[in-house]
């Protein structure tokens, strides 16, 4: 496939993921449903089957990772990943006409890219310049795209059909995931989906110790979550898009 190529295919599948979704939203929604779920039945299956992956592969995996590699370089790695989400954070800060969050992003970027070898060293960090993670999501919710059902991606977890769509424009964003070296590539993402579930294996042990239903709360959180991003746009006295009340958001996001 041409170069040309790529960002047409890119285009059709994202136009075909937010028509998939809407169908599935419309399809899903019942007498019965849940008014902040009303996808429940759908995603209920897909939070089973992501669930035995974690199960049988992710945390596995993860687990032996978090056991064999001392945490300096399992911190170098978080690093690394977590510098190239500064320079995406960017992009969407400035489509947000968030300046000031654009900057500190983009510096963060800079100042690890060059003086912290390529991300691995948090100089940024040090020296006072903070982090905002901001998606693509986010940055509709911004000019008013609200945010429909609640849904489940396969293997990618909680979402809603707004974010869900919009992931697929972070992904071609994604540095990682733009390599032309396939070996290369899938490395970087493996390792980078296998840092990440690292990260959280204490949180999701307590999670199995404490939640009698972990679908109802993985979706409450997640909803939660990306309703405070709305509240910290407010207080920062950023207007949202004509047409979209927060308030009234019941899926909790921006």
């Amino acid at each position: 496939m041409t170069h040309r190529q790529r960002p047409l295919r890119k285009t059709v599948q994202l136009a075909g993921l937010a028509a998939t979704l809407s169908l599935l939203s419309a399809c899903a929604t019942g007498p019965d449903a849940n008014p902040s779920d009303p996808l429940e039945p759908f995603n209920r299956g897909v939070y089973r089957f992501n669930d035995a992956i974690d199960t049988a592969v992710l945390k596995p995996v993860a687990t032996a990772y978090q056991n064999v590699t001392p945490s300096p370089i399992r911190t170098g790695v978080g690093n690394f990943f977590g510098n190239l989400g500064d320079l995406w954070s960017s992009v969407n800060a400035g489509l947000q006409l968030r300046p000031l969050e654009a900057t500190e992003n983009l510096m963060r970027f800079s100042v690890n890219t060059v003086f912290g070898l390529a991300g691995v060293l948090d100089i940024a960090t040090e020296m006072g310049i903070p982090r905002t993670r901001i998606d693509f999501g986010q940055t509709l919710g911004r000019w008013g795209a609200p945010p429909g059902a609640y849904l489940v991606l396969p293997l990618f977890g909680p979402s809603t059909v707004r974010d869900g769509a919009a992931s697929l424009v972070d992904g071609m964003a994604d540095p990682v995931v733009g390599l032309d070296h396939v070996a290369t590539r899938n490395s970087l993402i493996g390792l980078r989906v296998v840092d990440g579930r690292s990260r959280l294996l204490r949180a999701s042990d307590m999670l199995d110790e404490a939640a009698l239903d972990k679908y109802s709360f993985m979706r409450d959180l997640y909803l939660s979550r990306r309703q405070s991003q709305i509240d910290d746009m407010i207080e920062r006295g950023i207007g949202l898009g004509d047409g979209f009340e927060p308030a009234t958001d019941t899926n909790g996001n921006e």
